[in-house]
């Protein structure tokens, strides 16, 4: 079954442009979720809004946003006040300038989608456009709405696709010197910045997103069986508490844990003669 597209639009750089579709790259949709319930009744239980002054329950006719502007005060807005703020939308992704494909912090990165040609008639000046970025080995930034607001995004040559990824505004990336302010400077001596690089250097290695597994989900699923086919939930052992160690020696340690063993050559028969593999077929006893 083919994938539903999040969004349809043009795909525009300059003259050329081909529609395109943008599809959902990263879900939740498969992970374990859980609904509410009524422990005496085993029913579900839904939610509901109550005025928090009377406990009264609000019918959704009489339910409005509002933006506090002091303790206790706001500011009513009215669901076509709302609408009239939202942007127009041409469903246009106009590409506005071209960029090198690590200039952006990936702080500024939100969520991922493909974005793939929605017929075959676009996929000529879709593959023009991608080939060409490929080329030149570079990232379009881009802006339309989406999902009622303005986005600006990040398109990638990816396969035979693209990858648009959403960015965070400005406003919404947290200024890192508020987290890092109270971090002191330390002067590290050399042996242990060789020490540092050498565990490094050992432990380089590629990403591959299967070999990590997502052991919440792995251990909610495992509980779920064990629920079903009324096994004994065992209860998980706590972990004990990390030794306080000398941070040079633990160094030395994993630095020795890290370097590659030798394999012990074989000494040489005398006589010269190597000694004969065995064979791997076996004669039945008897």
């Amino acid at each position: 079954m083919a994938p539903r597209a999040n969004w349809k639009g043009f795909l525009k750089v300059g003259e050329v442009s081909c529609p395109v579709a943008l599809y959902t790259a990263a879900s939740t949709s498969d992970r374990i979720a859980f609904h509410t319930l009524n422990r005496k009744t085993g029913n579900r239980v839904r939610r509901v809004f109550v005025d928090e002054d009377t406990g009264k329950t609000v019918d959704r006719d009489d339910q409005v946003k509002g933006y506090e502007v002091a303790s206790g005060e706001y500011v009513v807005l009215s669901s076509d006040e709302i609408a009239a703020a939202v942007p127009e939308s041409d469903k246009t992704l106009s590409i506005t300038a071209f960029i090198g494909c690590d200039d952006i912090d990936d702080l500024y990165f939100d969520k991922p989608y493909y974005l793939a040609p929605t017929d075959a008639e676009a996929a000529e000046a879709f593959a023009l456009i991608r080939e060409g970025m490929r080329k030149k080995k570079v990232a379009a930034l881009a802006q339309t709405v989406l999902f009622r607001r303005v986005r600006t995004v990040l398109i990638r040559a990816h396969d035979d696709g693209l990858i648009a990824t959403t960015l965070n505004f400005d406003y919404e990336v947290r200024d890192a010197e508020d987290v890092f302010a109270d971090v002191p400077e330390i002067e590290i001596a050399d042996e242990m910045l060789d020490l540092a690089q050498h565990i490094i250097k050992t432990k380089r290695g590629t990403f591959d997103p299967k070999d990590f597994d997502d052991r919440y989900e792995s251990a909610l699923a495992e509980l779920v069986r064990a629920k079903i086919e009324g096994r004994k939930i065992q209860p998980r052992k706590e972990a004990r508490p990390e030794p306080v160690v000398d941070l040079m020696e633990a160094l030395r340690e994993s630095a020795a844990m890290a370097k590659p063993r030798r394999r012990p050559s074989a000494k040489p028969r005398s006589g010269g003669a190597r000694p004969k593999a065995p064979s791997r077929s076996r004669k039945k006893a008897g």
